[in-house]
């Protein structure tokens, strides 16, 4: 089998799998895990790939999880307004990470943005999520917590596929 077929199927049915898991589950996000899927792929498909997506991954959960208690807890939106001090966050975090990507181990700014973006998706579409409380609580709620175990476990999936695909086109 080519190497397009027998990743569409390993790609497919595996998706299909992590869309029942996911939606059975409930509290878990496919949309994340989605996104670390395509990020594994898009970093090289192999071993390091698999590492390089969950740990930048995790550094943009972290990293918007940061800038989100930052903004809520900090009381400049008072005087800057919402929009001015979300966006002085946003390029204090977003700078920071960049800069981290000198260091091998966070070197992957792509996988470091999904994370981000991710999180802030998760922050900002998802009623009440994005509060001091929710952001503090140790719960599924927590973007922290739930968008980490999210995108984890779509890095996973999509290791997965590419070791059954791999295995489909070999002779």
């Amino acid at each position: 089998m080519n190497a397009i077929v027998a990743t569409a199927v390993s790609v497919g049915v595996l998706g299909g799998i992590a869309a029942w898991l996911f939606l059975s589950v409930g509290s878990i996000l496919i949309w994340a895990a989605f996104a670390a899927w395509a990020c594994y792929f898009h970093s090289g498909g192999d071993q390091a790939a698999l590492k390089s997506t969950i740990i930048c991954n995790i550094l943009g959960v972290v990293a918007a999880w940061v800038a989100a208690l930052v903004i809520l807890a900090i009381p400049l939106a008072e005087v800057l307004t919402l929009p001015v001090w979300a966006g002085v966050v946003v390029i204090i975090t977003v700078a920071i990470y960049i800069l981290l990507a000198q260091v091998e181990v966070f070197a992957s700014v792509p996988g470091t943005t999904y994370g981000y973006a991710c999180t802030f998706a998760y922050l900002l579409q998802t009623p009440d999520k994005l509060n001091l409380d929710t952001l503090t609580s140790v719960t599924m709620s927590n973007a922290l917590i739930v968008v980490i175990i999210s995108m984890v476990i779509g890095a996973i999936f999509a290791f997965v596929s590419g070791k059954w695909a791999a295995a489909m086109t070999k002779s």
